[in-house]
């Protein structure tokens, strides 16, 4: 089952997030998050955070549709993304859609990015998306699709990576080792319309920059 995950950050053109939003879809935000969710006029399974950032009237508007509100105090030791993916994954989601992780400070896209990894770990599908690209984090293998010419990025997350092995990028891996204090697996292109890339041992973020949607 999967989850569309709102949280507070950077989206940029709101109406691109509508066309990849599925009827079947629960939809969890993230405090803020709520805000961009309201934009679109969906209404969420739950709204979880410290609701420090989602607007009064949004917060007042999903009241009355009698949302589910989930108020934690602000000293905390999770951050809102962590407490709305562990929410997804109590109400049975397997695979997560993260928007509005990417951008916006530094700081709080490697917090998002790094969130998910003990729940990829466990066999969840988690995956970021903004208005330039998508964040795959990888533990087995990921097939995508895309359009000749896009550009994709493979990064270690844990601190090496091994058995890294791609298909349908110009500059291909066989078996390769990836560590992080050697990123160069930057900026290769796919050479048609699907690409593919695995690894044995260790967590990948994989950006995928898209053409078009």
């Amino acid at each position: 089952m999967r989850c569309i995950v709102f949280a507070n950050g950077a989206y940029g053109d709101i109406e691109i997030y509508r066309r990849i939003i599925q009827k079947q879809d629960i939809i969890i935000c993230a405090d803020g998050g709520a805000n961009y969710a309201h934009a679109l006029n969906l209404s969420p399974a739950c709204i979880v955070g410290d609701l420090d950032s989602i607007y009064p009237e949004v917060r007042d508007d999903y009241l009355k549709r009698n949302v589910l509100i989930k108020q934690v105090s602000c000293r905390k030791d999770f951050t809102d993304t962590q407490l709305a993916i562990a929410t997804a994954q109590e109400m049975g989601a397997d695979d997560i859609l993260l928007l509005g992780t990417l951008g916006k400070r530094l700081d709080h896209t490697l917090s998002n990015l790094y969130c998910g990894l003990e729940f990829v770990q466990n066999g969840m599908k988690i995956t970021h998306f903004s208005d330039e690209c998508y964040v795959h984090i990888v533990s087995h293998e990921i097939e995508f699709k895309g359009t000749r010419g896009d550009l994709v990025s493979i990064l270690p997350l844990t601190e090496e990576a091994s058995g890294v092995s791609t298909i349908g990028l110009e500059y291909s891996l066989q078996n390769a080792i990836l560590q992080q204090k050697n990123p160069y697996a930057v900026s290769n292109v796919l050479t048609g319309e699907k690409g593919k890339i695995v690894v044995k041992d260790g967590l990948l973020a994989v950006f995928h920059y898209f053409n078009k949607i």
